[in-house]
């Protein structure tokens, strides 16, 4: 990881508040759906530039200039986001804008993969190839800036249907992972980000009113909650999937990155988010904001956001490891069919005693894995550490 990827992650902070605020703007089933809409086209171009820094070293003086191009593309895309679906009065047209920078940096990629991949034909043809998709998705995209609505909507998820299908179809006969480590790391950082929204979103839902009991509670199990996602991905799952990574090769290399990393971790990134969102919500409750009181009942979709999200998180882990090692973990198969049955419990409690409920269930969670697992963990840890420095 160079301190210009880091620099490059950092946009995506802005981006992903923005979808969080995106939703809370617009607490509705359709306001969720196109918030995860705008998270899969952000999350796709980042997932470029991570394959693209793992072929290029970032310090290289042409791969500076195209991240900090793409940079400055996806900053307007991401102050665009609040106009992505419906344009405000005056200025340009923002959703044409967004579609825009969404061509612009996926194009800006492939011509920069291009001139990177001199000498190798295969690649070369992978990029060639993966264009199609690519610009279909975009035209799609282009179009529905021009509806409204449903269709609208139903546009924005076919482009992005389009091209995450079409690059999964176009197989991986040419893409390269040179360096299994740095590419988990890079997927390891993006995932800390996201939970560092999620504490931002505890934050944010009550920087305006005075401190109290209940916004102290409130804050520490918002904290507990992202701490437990947090060591339910780098305690074990993180190393272990790294390792196994790099001691693949050639296309299995490269099909387990795909796989793994860029589409599995998406629904864990998007369940961060929607815990964002479910902690937002909550936290104005706690904190009594436009009228809401902590014993008041949860309504709307911060609920669902709150235990969806975890749901999700969950559920993007288990694929994770199932693609990694074959094996499912039962003690998070259990938690989801448990927070699922406990989220209609949420809608009859209080917002505090909700939050309360979410928070014991991941410390069960995790002190379960601990305890189950324990000589198990511990011998794979050691393992690990043990292990020399994995290397490119």
């Amino acid at each position: 990881m160079t301190p210009l990827e880091l620099f490059f992650d950092l946009v995506f902070v802005y981006a992903i508040t923005q979808v969080t605020q995106l939703m809370a703007a617009d607490p509705t089933v359709r306001g969720v759906v196109r918030g995860m809409l705008v998270l899969g086209i952000l999350w796709w171009c980042w997932c470029c530039y991570s394959w693209l820094g793992n072929r290029v070293h970032a310090d290289d003086d042409g791969a500076r200039i195209v991240l900090f191009a793409a940079m400055a593309v996806m900053l307007v895309a991401s102050v665009t986001i609040p106009e992505a679906f419906v344009d405000l009065p005056g200025g340009l047209p923002g959703p044409l804008v967004f579609a825009a920078c969404y061509l612009v940096v996926r194009v800006l990629h492939l011509v920069s993969y291009w001139r990177f991949a001199a000498g190798d034909a295969s690649l070369r043809h992978q990029l060639a190839i993966t264009m199609a998709p690519m610009l279909t998705g975009t035209v799609v995209l282009a179009g529905a800036s021009f509806t409204s609505g449903l269709t609208q909507t139903l546009l924005w998820g076919l482009a992005l249907t389009v091209d995450y299908v079409g690059v999964l179809l176009t197989g991986v006969s040419g893409w390269r992972v040179h360096s299994a480590v740095h590419f988990a790391e890079r997927y390891g950082l993006i995932l800390i980000i996201a939970l560092g929204e999620s504490i931002v979103a505890v934050g944010v839902g009550v920087a305006d009113l005075p401190v109290s009991w209940p916004i102290i509670y409130g804050i520490v199990c918002g904290l507990v909650i992202a701490g437990a996602l947090w060591w339910a991905y780098f305690d074990v799952v993180a190393p272990t999937a790294e390792k196994i990574l790099h001691n693949a090769s050639g296309a299995r290399r490269a099909a387990l990155a795909r796989d793994s990393y860029t589409y599995l971790h998406l629904p864990m990134i998007a369940g961060v988010v929607l815990l964002a969102l479910g902690l937002k919500k909550v936290m104005n409750y706690l904190g009594g904001a436009e009228g809401h009181t902590p014993d008041e009942h949860l309504h709307g979709v911060g609920p669902y956001a709150l235990f969806g999200g975890v749901i999700l998180y969950v559920l993007g882990h288990l694929g994770f490891r199932l693609r990694n090692m074959g094996s499912v973990n039962k003690v998070r198969v259990v938690l989801a069919v448990a927070l699922a049955a406990l989220t209609p419990v949420a809608l009859l409690v209080p917002a505090w005693v909700a939050l309360g409920i979410l928070t014991l269930t991941c410390v069960i969670w995790i002190a379960a894995e601990v305890r189950l697992y324990g000589p198990a963990r511990r011998e794979i840890r050691a393992s690990i550490h043990a292990s020399p420095a994995l290397t490119p």
